[in-house]
Parts: structure tokens; sequence; C-alpha cells
């Protein structure tokens, strides 16, 4: 299943664009879950998400729906994933409060962080089977066969990324995929190639995740559109 959404869902300045002017923002996860399958949640990169909030969030989305969590920076940027299996396990076993509705853990890592094979072994070894996870490497270093082999060989996903300053390699390394299409200027032959190329990767696959970024002009709601509409009529 393809899954289409965008990275998060609370922005005000979609209202009069995506939502209603006179929406409350108490009611914007309920109207978002109605229209989309799936988002992917940057809150949780800022502050470990409450029980009683993804709790609260499982109960709105219906059981279609799918909710990604970016790990916490403490994880990703203060530690740089080095000595905090103790955090991971906490972000773990949190994120398994939404059950059949958890999609995947992002883990984005900073620009500056080069590859280190052997880090990635020992971080990869600290999550469950049951944990679907994406990698966003930013750093071109980490962009490599041998990194891709690692991700495969524990069925964890290589983040594709799309920005306009480049783009991640279009490899598929476990039996899920994830996009992240960050470009805020996309036009609708952009979306129609990223919607062949998603097509071309995903054959086989379990699930596809795909998030378009949030901007201030609320295009990612319309890219979303685009893109679904792409995909049915192929």
């Amino acid at each position: 299943m393809i899954r289409i959404g965008t990275s998060g869902y609370n922005y005000p300045e979609w209202k009069g664009s995506f939502y209603p002017l006179d929406l409350p923002t108490s009611k914007m996860l309920t109207y978002y879950v109605e229209r989309f399958s799936t988002v992917e949640i940057n809150y949780s990169f800022y502050r470990m998400p409450s029980e009683k909030t993804l709790t609260g969030w499982a109960a709105i989305a219906p059981d279609s729906f799918t909710f990604t969590l970016k790990a916490p920076r403490n994880i990703t940027h203060d530690a740089r994933l080095r000595d905090c299996k103790e955090i991971v396990e906490v972000f773990c076993t949190r994120a398994r409060i939404l059950g059949s509705k958890l999609g995947v853990l992002l883990f984005q890592l900073p620009p500056w962080l080069r590859k280190d094979e052997e880090l990635l072994d020992t971080f990869t070894d600290w999550l469950a089977p049951d944990i679907r996870a994406a990698f966003e490497f930013r750093h071109a270093s980490w962009h490599s066969e041998e990194v891709f082999e690692r991700l495969k060989a524990k069925n964890l996903a290589l983040c594709i990324t799309d920005s306009e300053k480049a783009t991640t390699p279009l490899v598929v390394t476990a039996d899920y995929a994830y996009f992240r299409l960050r470009d805020e200027g996309y036009e609708e032959p952009d979306i129609a190639r990223w919607g062949d190329s998603i097509v071309q990767h995903s054959a086989g696959l379990d699930d596809v995740f795909v998030y378009f970024k949030h901007e201030e002009a609320g295009k990612g709601p319309e890219f979303v559109q685009m893109l679904e509409k792409k995909l049915g009529s192929s």
C-alpha cells in the first residue's frame, strides 16, 4: 500500500487552503485523518510524546491510518546515536502504544555526522525486529553500498529524500520504502515523475510511505492530492 501524507498537520497557516477557516485547532487531526492515510509527526523530534498523547492520536484515527514518529533530537543530534540505548528503548516502547497504527520511526541524522559503519551496526542492534525504521542520512558519505547492505540485512529503510539541493540515491533496502519530498516548488510534472519512480521502486513491497514538506504556503496537502491523483490514474 502506498501511503501519502505530510510532515505534521497542526498548522494554522493551512486554514483557508486545506483546513476550513473556522476549524478549531483541536479538530485539525480529526479533519486530517479523514482525508489522508498517514502523517509524519515532527513534534516528537523536540519532545517525547506522552502516553496520553499517543493514546489520543490512536483513538482519533481510523484503523487504516498510520503515524510515523520522528526520533527525538537527543538521540540523533545530541547523542549522535551513541550511548543512548535506554532512550531508544523508551522511544520504541512509547511508539508501540499506537499499535497497528504505528508506521515507521524516522531517524534523521545531522548533516555534519559522517559515515560510521560500526556506529550504525551498534545502533541498529538496539532496534527490535518488530520496529520499522527509516534512516535519513544527510551527509553524502553514508550513501554507499556498505551502508545499504547493512540496512538490507536488518530490513531497515533508507529514507529517500528529495530537496532543492540534492536527492538521495533511489535504493530500497527493506520490504517497505520511505520517501521525504522536501522541495517547496514542485509542479505537476515533478509530482508525476516522482509518482512513476515510487511505483517503479515499490513493486513487491508491503508498504510505501511518502511525506511532503510543511511550508507556510500550505502546498503540502495539495501535493498529496496531486500524487494521489497521479497514482490513481496509473
